[in-house]
């Protein structure tokens, strides 16, 4: 960690942010790719999407996930579709066969993404 901020991390995204494989939570909703990490992420998002008011935090406001959720979630003319995008989420969570996961996974390529290591290994075992 350097920081705050995590180091050769990349958050946000339908992929790991850590391993870059795709999100086994993710659908296709009001044209794009609706993802979460977890089943708690799907709760959080169905909260804030269904809030009819949604209220601004305090100084730190810039700093949730919320604002930085992209503005098709947050429009409410997407809003049921949304809901229903995040309902599909939820439903996968209970899954767990690789052959179960979503389309939208399926859409993206499932090879090994060729990646440097981040660490030096300096160790006898170094080849």
């Amino acid at each position: 960690m350097q920081g705050a901020g995590l180091v050769g991390a990349v958050l946000g995204g339908s992929a790991d942010p850590f391993f870059q494989r795709p999100l086994w939570l993710q659908t296709r909703c009001a044209g794009h790719i609706l993802w979460a990490y977890n089943e708690e992420h799907v709760d959080e998002l169905s909260a804030y999407v269904r809030a009819r008011l949604r209220e601004r935090g305090g100084v730190q406001s810039t700093m949730s996930m919320f604002a930085r959720l992209p503005a098709w979630m947050k429009v409410s003319d997407n809003r049921a579709e949304v809901l229903a995008g995040l309902e599909t989420l939820r439903a996968l969570t209970e899954r767990t066969a690789p052959a179960d996961r979503s389309d939208a996974a399926h859409g993206r390529s499932d090879r090994p993404r060729a990646h440097r290591s981040m660490y030096f290994w300096g160790g006898p075992y170094e080849s």
